[in-house]
């Protein structure tokens, strides 16, 4: 039962991501990547989304929860921390964008909604 528990929430967040990416399209951002991880990651975490507008650089954390305070509340200050060292590592493997503002954002989803909340400027690390 635990095993089938863990492959739902996986379609969840993968399904969440998607719609994540979507209506960042929409808002007109450019999706540079999706699930970014180091290859040798030693800590630096995961981003779900890096995503471009003009010239500021967002990375997304995305969570879906059966309500939005605790998606919210799921981005806790560890994982703030891993996902901006995985953004200097991004940054650091693409001088193109060095010189790009940039953000932090979180697209919450609550259960029985389509579309996630996009949450601006979420944190600062």
């Amino acid at each position: 039962m635990a095993e089938a528990a863990k492959l739902a929430a996986g379609a969840r967040g993968r399904s969440a991501e998607r719609r994540a990416a979507w209506l960042l399209r929409l808002k007109g951002y450019v999706i540079l990547a999706r699930n970014f991880r180091p290859a040798k990651s030693h800590g630096l975490g995961e981003i779900d989304i890096v995503a471009r507008r003009g010239r500021m650089l967002v990375f997304v954390e995305v969570k879906a929860r059966g309500r939005e305070a605790d998606a919210i509340m799921a981005i806790g200050p560890e994982q703030q921390a891993r996902i901006a060292r995985a953004a200097a590592h991004f940054l650091k493997t693409r001088p193109l964008y060095r010189d790009f503002a940039q953000r932090y954002d979180a697209m919450v989803l609550e259960a029985g909604r389509f579309w996630p909340r996009h949450l601006a400027d979420a944190w600062r690390p």
